[in-house]
């Protein structure tokens, strides 16, 4: 009798664990832009000043932590739609060298209701966090309208099929 109580409740324990996914998919949207994420976990938010395309703008970051990666959308309304793309330009610059990539190729990135100039692209880099350590990064910027935007990716290794998910949860309205 008691093997088949230790039995069942081994059993329980097991399908309790299956229950509680590492990665908890859920649309989140953005405050004050079009801009609609699937994360897989609930971000906390952060805003702060940073100059950018020569000026200095509110950038909102919106993160969270989920099986060993960090996940993040980040943008900031630039308020004058005239170039968008030399905001987006150094962001990049200024991301992949922060991660002292040396070159990174870039591929186009299909989002639709995201201007076409600048085309959304996409990055895979591997460079090191600030502590000095390995990082990977999967990361697409792209803009709509004045707004400008970065979804990432950053873990030891970043599942393509994760990526995959995250990026394509990404929606403008």
């Amino acid at each position: 009798m008691r093997y088949y109580l230790l039995a069942a409740l081994s059993a329980s324990f097991l399908a309790l664990q299956g229950c509680s996914p590492t990665l908890n998919w859920r649309d989140v949207r953005t405050d004050q832009t079009p801009l609609t994420a699937l994360f897989p976990c609930k971000p906390d938010q952060v805003v702060r000043t940073v100059s950018l395309g020569a000026k200095d703008v509110a950038m909102t970051m919106l993160g969270c932590d989920a099986g060993d990666a960090t996940f993040t959308v980040t943008y900031a309304d630039m308020r004058d739609a005239a170039n968008p793309g030399a905001a987006l330009d150094q962001w990049k610059r200024t991301t992949l060298g922060n991660m002292r990539v040396g070159s990174a190729s870039e591929l186009p990135f299909p989002i639709k209701g995201a201007s076409v100039s600048p085309q959304p692209v996409r990055v895979e880099v591997r460079g090191v966090r600030p502590d000095g350590t390995a990082v990977a990064m999967h990361a697409v910027w792209f803009a709509s309208g004045t707004q400008v935007f970065q979804a990432a990716v950053h873990a030891d290794s970043v599942s393509a099929a994760v990526a995959e998910s995250f990026f394509a949860g990404l929606r403008l309205q």
